[in-house]
């Protein structure tokens, strides 16, 4: 017997109409490449989605075609984030921090018809232009008054021309909600990128639950700043999770040093902010420069790489915001755990509700997660058995993009998604990254968690920054190398970070040696680059006592 219950598609088209009609007056706020704001409501750009939408029809724009954009976080942006899944298209989000290899590859491999780029990016697009075969048109997102007096970019066309030249009659298309509605390239550091496409079910499940109090609890009394870029992960969904919560919305283009995002936060009165563990290290330097609180702001989503426990602690106890650990990943649309603490962990002193607020969380409805050792036996939830982490779920990948090969090598024989991540969990579900799979130190029969030895040494006040690889040992395999970018002042020396080191991490685990550097490599989305790291130290000769 099935239930008598009316049967509506989950479409993206029902989040923009839905804030239009019940949140149309609330602010969406757009720091603009010349540092002015543009401001405008959810209404709006409703209306100005629906024109995108006509415009896009226009332009050739059938079901299923891939549309590239090229751009920072801004209110056009998201008009084509609806745009262009509202006709059942898909909207490709190109990362401009990728290899440019890499972005020759993807706007190929996803056949792109057309590209939508801000002019930040007019130079990486004229010069990769020759090379994305599919592309027939391109559209520079800006006024007429904006545009260049030359490019070599063939057929470029003006956004704001588009748009001004539909009048918006339009009814969104009711769509199977399986369809196709946009598509994200990962970071990997080896091989081609792989595609993930999401389908209009996925997302909207997503922003759903990614809105309960227990994960990133978006109200419409939040005014949220997504830092992380739309153009990585949807920035991790808040595009659709916003809206459909009534939030503000504050986006901050190019802008994302310290200065320039506390500044934004205290004009906008942003409550809730998503980024990597880089950028919130640039706003604590600037607070703590400035000894300025941001008073509106209570908490901070971070994510993308592990974030080191002295920042949650800084962000907490000098400056009241609360800093919550997120984990997922490209494969996941991203969400899958949230460090939120229960009600019977209250009762803890403050050591062990920190202990649970640097792991990464537990996950919501909708993600599963198991551990497995290297036969694929499933291994116990009680917080001290280590293994490979495996996840599946309704937002969860199912294959990539046209990927057979990679398909094939990223699920289990019971068709569970392989993370690469090495992890514990605990009998409450919270689960702790131990280390990437590939990034894992193994040393004579122990392994070591480069995260671990990493968190330890960023307590230090003399250390901005810190990575820890594995390299080779004539009698232990393997032994831990600790690489440092030290603060400007008085940095550490290499015996003073290790005696700093000697009472945090177990004895065994100890980096064997420190080297001190300028800067450390990082992919596109602010990870550590750790094969570049073994690559730059490939030579290096550890001590052998």
């Amino acid at each position: 017997m099935r239930g008598l219950m009316m049967d509506r598609p989950l479409l993206i088209s029902g989040i923009i109409q839905h804030a239009a009609r019940y949140h149309g007056d609330t602010e969406i706020v757009s720091r603009l490449s010349d540092r002015g704001i543009h401001r405008y409501t959810y209404a709006e750009a409703e209306r100005r989605a629906r024109r995108c939408a006509q415009a896009l029809t226009r332009l050739g724009v059938e079901p299923g075609d891939r549309v590239a954009t090229l751009a920072w976080n801004s209110f056009r942006h998201l008009e084509l984030y609806y745009g262009i899944s509202g006709i059942g298209a898909v909207c490709h989000t190109v990362n401009p921090r990728l290899f440019v290899d890499q972005l020759r590859y993807i706007v190929n491999h996803a056949s792109d018809t057309l590209m939508f780029l801000d002019a930040t990016f007019l130079p990486l697009a004229e010069k990769l232009a020759a090379d994305w075969h599919p592309i027939r048109h391109y559209v520079l997102m800006c006024r007429r008054d904006e545009m260049p007096a030359s490019t070599t970019l063939p057929s470029l066309l003006c956004y704001e021309d588009l748009i001004d030249g539909e009048d918006g009659v339009l009814d969104w298309p009711v769509l199977d909600e399986t369809t196709a509605s946009s598509l994200c390239y990962t970071s990997g550091t080896t091989g081609n990128p792989k595609g993930v496409l999401y389908s209009h079910r996925s997302t909207l499940l997503h922003a759903l639950s990614s809105c309960m109090t227990d994960m990133l609890g978006i109200s419409s009394n939040d005014s949220l700043c997504p830092v992380v870029p739309m153009f990585h992960v949807n920035a991790w969904g808040t595009p659709y999770s916003a809206p459909l919560a009534g939030a503000k919305l504050v986006f901050p283009g190019q802008h994302l040093d310290g200065p320039s995002l506390c500044d934004l936060f205290r004009g906008e009165r942003v409550t809730i902010s998503l980024g990597v563990p880089t950028v919130w290290l640039g706003a604590l330097r600037h607070m703590d420069e400035t000894d300025r609180s941001l008073p509106d702001l209570n908490r901070i989503i971070v994510g993308g790489s592990a974030a080191p426990p002295s920042m949650i602690e800084t962000f907490e106890k000098r400056w009241g915001v609360r800093a919550v650990h997120a984990w997922g990943m490209t494969e996941m649309s991203p969400l899958g755990s949230v460090a939120h603490l229960k009600e019977k962990h209250k009762s803890l002193d403050e050591a062990a509700q920190y202990r649970i607020k640097f792991t990464q969380g537990r996950p919501c409805y909708g993600v599963d997660m198991k551990i497995v050792d290297g036969e694929g036996r499933a291994l116990p939830h009680d917080g001290i058995a280590m293994g490979e982490l495996l996840v599946r779920g309704p937002w969860i990948v199912d294959g990539y993009f046209e990927d057979a090969e990679a398909t094939a090598a990223a699920f289990d024989a019971e068709g569970w998604f392989r993370t690469g991540d090495v992890a514990m969990i605990d009998p409450d579900g919270f689960m702790q990254i131990t280390d990437r799979s590939k990034d894992v130190i193994k040393s004579g029969g122990e392994w070591i968690s480069s995260i671990d030895i990493e968190n330890a040494a960023m307590a230090h006040p003399g250390v901005a920054e810190a990575a820890v690889i594995g390299l080779p040992h004539p009698k232990w395999t393997e032994r831990p190398f600790l690489v440092v970018v030290p603060k400007p002042g008085t940095p550490p020396d290499k015996a003073e970070l290790l005696g700093f080191l000697k009472d945090k991490v177990a004895k065994w685990a100890l980096p064997d040696d420190v080297a001190f550097v300028e800067q450390i490599p990082h992919t596109a989305t602010g990870k550590i680059l750790k094969t570049k790291l073994r690559e730059d130290f490939r030579d290096y000769l550890l001590p052998v006592a």
